[in-house]
């Protein structure tokens, strides 16, 4: 065979496999997104009826909650891109010096400042939340609310913990086979 047709099909080979290392990450990225949705629609549901809302409180809270969640989620995804490019800045060059390569360093710094500034935004998005409750709930609900949030992230926390013993387990398996 000659040597341009080699170096066609491995050119091909390498193409093939990034492509679909690329659709693999990419569908990684929806997966994490549907589940963070997933989470939150569950979150305002289960606090629908631990707050006992009465359906003018419902009418007026969850269609201002579901916009405030979008615009974190658009956030929170603004945000994993630039981690992302972040952890390829590193794998790059994971030790270079930074008197030297000055863009480098700059590129850091200007995605720790987006990610702080994301941190600031997503914050700002909690905080419009808690204010809109303050004004729409009740004392007793603000109550349940707050034993809510406790109870919820801690049972959630739970669960992911034994979702990730579970998912060991089966990779200790996988390798003793």
């Amino acid at each position: 065979m000659k040597p341009s047709r080699i170096i066609l099909i491995l050119t091909f080979f390498i193409f093939l496999s990034s492509s679909i290392f690329a659709s693999v990450q990419d569908e990684n990225l929806q997966n994490r997104q549907r589940v963070r949705e997933n989470i939150i629609t569950l979150k305002w549901l289960r606090l629908t009826q631990a707050l006992d809302l009465t359906e003018e409180q419902a009418a007026k809270i969850f269609p201002f909650v579901n916009r405030i969640e979008k615009q974190k989620l658009q956030i929170q995804k603004s945000m994993s891109k630039d981690i992302g490019e972040l952890r390829r800045i590193l794998k790059e060059s994971p030790l270079f010096d930074p008197k030297k390569d000055q863009e480098k360093e700059m590129e850091i710094f200007d995605k720790l400042k987006s990610h702080r500034e994301y941190q600031r935004l997503i914050r700002q998005k909690d905080e419009e939340i808690e204010d809109f409750l303050e004004k729409n709930l009740t004392t007793v609900q603000k109550a349940k609310y707050l034993l809510f949030q406790v109870d919820f992230y801690r049972g959630l926390g739970e669960t992911l913990d034994r979702a990730r013993m579970m998912r060991n387990r089966g990779l200790q398996k996988q390798e003793e086979q």
